[in-house]
């Protein structure tokens, strides 16, 4: 009695387990990577530059506090630049990057910037060499950067930073179950690939056939699909690579718009990568029924008695 049809139903499922499994994979270990990317685009990267606008504000904001002289600091540059911080701050919160944890911070980090601005009007109420203007610039001062202690504005504000770069840091960094899953996707596929061949040569030496065009139709677009995803992937992985350097260089002033445009190009189309992500399922399961369906009517042969 004849075995080929026993052979054919085994190679059969075979290649469906194999070609199921490598998509699956395949689907999550893209998947995870573009997602981890479009929201290092999204909303991390925003949320460490408005951080860095805020500070840089405040910054000004405290250099411009000479300026004010005896007019106030309730209008001119000083205000302006606090205005700004705000707006910074309330893009931060809406970024959410650090969760509740960083929504408290900024909370507090806006209570206290109106403290300091309290005191810096308090101080611009009185003349120029009064003692009590001096305490109150004092204070205004350490409110808003006392060295040494993390109670301040600033030391808030730089504690956030390190939360949200250290969010920025596993969004960009593969990680151990990511580099577990895409090996586990190349051996997958290489036993996929394994198996096609041998099919087609099993198909060759009983059929007397010279190929089996859906077999080798099958293995030249796997081969050409997991080429294009693993094209993809380094491209990604390059990106937030960039990216992640630019949001390490701590940019001040003008530099946090020249920043935020080079991480905004890094990042351009990680969000298209990632959509294509649905594409892997389709074209798997597409490609597991070309995979098979070389195979299908030698089995339908042998079920009908046609060959012994």
């Amino acid at each position: 009695m004849s075995t080929t049809a026993h052979d054919l139903r085994v190679r059969l499922r075979l290649l469906v387990a194999l070609g199921l499994a490598t998509t699956l994979v395949l689907f999550g270990a893209y998947r995870a990577v573009h997602d981890d990317a479009a929201r290092l685009a999204g909303a991390s990267s925003p949320g460490v530059l408005a951080v860095d606008t805020a500070r840089s504000a405040l910054g000004l904001a405290r250099a411009a506090v000479p300026e004010a002289g005896l007019e106030g600091a309730g209008t001119g540059a000083f205000q302006t630049r606090v205005s700004v911080a705000h707006q910074a701050l309330a893009l931060a919160a809406s970024e959410n990057v650090t969760g509740i944890e960083g929504r408290r911070t900024l909370q507090t980090v806006t209570g206290l910037i109106a403290v300091y601005s309290g005191w810096v009007e308090q101080a611009h109420r009185e003349p120029a060499g009064s003692p009590l203007r001096t305490a109150y610039l004092h204070y205004a001062d350490r409110v808003l950067d006392a060295p040494g202690t993390d109670e301040d504005i600033m030391g808030r504000l730089d504690e956030l930073r390190a939360r949200q770069l250290a969010v920025a840091d596993r969004q960009a960094a593969l990680g151990t179950p990511l580099t577990l899953a895409w090996a586990a996707a190349a051996v997958l596929f290489t036993a996929l690939c394994a198996a096609l061949w041998e099919a087609q040569r099993f198909t060759r030496r009983r059929f007397r056939a010279l190929a089996d065009a859906p077999m080798l139709a099958a293995a030249a677009l796997w081969a050409a699909g997991a080429a294009m995803l693993a094209w993809l992937t380094l491209r990604t992985r390059g990106a937030t690579a960039e990216a992640l350097r630019e949001l390490r260089g701590e940019p001040t002033g003008d530099g946090i718009a020249t920043a935020g445009a080079r991480v905004a190009a890094h990042l351009a189309d990680v969000d298209v990568r990632a959509a294509a992500s649905d594409w892997i399922l389709v074209g798997g399961v597409a490609l597991v029924a070309l995979s098979v369906s070389g195979l299908l009517p030698r089995i339908a042969e042998y079920r009908a008695g046609t060959r012994r």
